[in-house]
């Protein structure tokens, strides 16, 4: 069962979810999604829930979901992390923290083009 209220912005539609499921652990996300996404006749990829909160002494989650006009909207506009935790986008391997500073560090050394040799690394 679901409380919802409504609140229009630009190009997407932001909720307040109350979730009551009285006699078993919290409700996934994933069910959430595809719950919302039949309320307003849309597809479960353009609905984002975040920010779930179980109530003390459980049998009822309060969060907020926001629900975009399209899955462009929601590539722009969404941060990279919840993309990511949606599935919708790759995580970038950066490497270590210490690599990184490393080759920073090394690259302050040389000038010009030597630079891209240097954080390539040896071969």
């Amino acid at each position: 069962m679901f409380y919802i209220t409504l609140r229009r912005i630009s190009s997407n539609v932001l909720q307040v979810v109350e979730v009551l499921h009285p006699g078993r652990p919290t409700v996934p996300k994933a069910d959430i999604r595809e719950k919302i996404a039949k309320m307003y006749k849309t597809t479960p990829d353009v609905v984002i829930p975040f920010g779930f909160q179980s109530a003390i002494g459980g049998g009822k989650t309060k969060g907020f979901a926001l629900i975009y006009d399209t899955l462009d909207h929601a590539k722009k506009f969404e941060p990279k992390y919840r993309l990511i935790r949606m599935g919708l986008a790759q995580k970038v391997d950066k490497g270590g923290r210490k690599q990184r500073k490393e080759r920073r560090n090394r690259q302050k050394k040389v000038r010009g083009i030597k630079k891209a040799t240097v954080s390539a690394g040896k071969k």
